[in-house]
């Protein structure tokens, strides 16, 4: 990990994540009576929830409202989900002022264009392995793992191993 990242992911007091192509491979089902269910990986659901434990708060910012959200949300301890937002900047005051951070302070993972106006603005802008290539170029970081697969997990340990926080989520759980 160069010096630069290693400095940026030390200051990451919050961790904002898309929704759909983030937590969720992207896919979204609709059922005959047009209700939606998305797909989400047990293991980013518990990468968010060892940042919780380990002090480390996590917000969902995304542009479109689903039911399914805010109950996945509430199962990984998330502190806040925002829906129906777009331009997705445009609750980042709002976050600065409740959650007492700075823009250098916030990592926000993405993986399509309506997460760029957010990227361009935070310490920390990650996309997924599979976003798109705008993404991928605001991004100071891109993960190994496709969105819903295990990218956000992979963001979570970046952060509580570069904070050395990782030894004690490993406690935690009797290593």
């Amino acid at each position: 990990m160069s010096e630069d990242l290693k400095a940026k992911v030390g200051k990451i007091k919050l961790l904002l994540l898309d929704v759909d192509g983030v937590l969720t491979d992207g896919r979204i089902v609709y059922d005959s009576r047009g209700r939606d269910s998305k797909f989400f990986d047990v293991h980013d659901g518990l990468g968010v929830y060892v940042l919780y434990k380990a002090g480390i708060k996590t917000i969902l910012i995304t542009a479109k409202s689903s039911k399914s959200i805010r109950p996945r949300a509430k199962d990984m301890r998330v502190a806040e989900v925002f829906a129906d937002i777009f331009p997705k900047c445009a609750v980042l005051d709002k976050i600065l002022k409740k959650y007492n951070v700075s823009l250098e302070e916030i990592c926000f993972v993405g993986d399509d264009l309506v997460d760029l106006s957010i990227m361009k603005k935070v310490g920390m802008p990650v996309a997924v392995a599979n976003a798109s290539s705008e993404i991928k170029e605001a991004a100071t970081f891109v993960t190994r793992c496709s969105g819903g697969r295990g990218a956000v997990r992979e963001v979570a340990e970046l952060i509580l191993k570069s904070q050395g926080k990782w030894e004690d989520i490993l406690r935690f759980y009797g290593a």
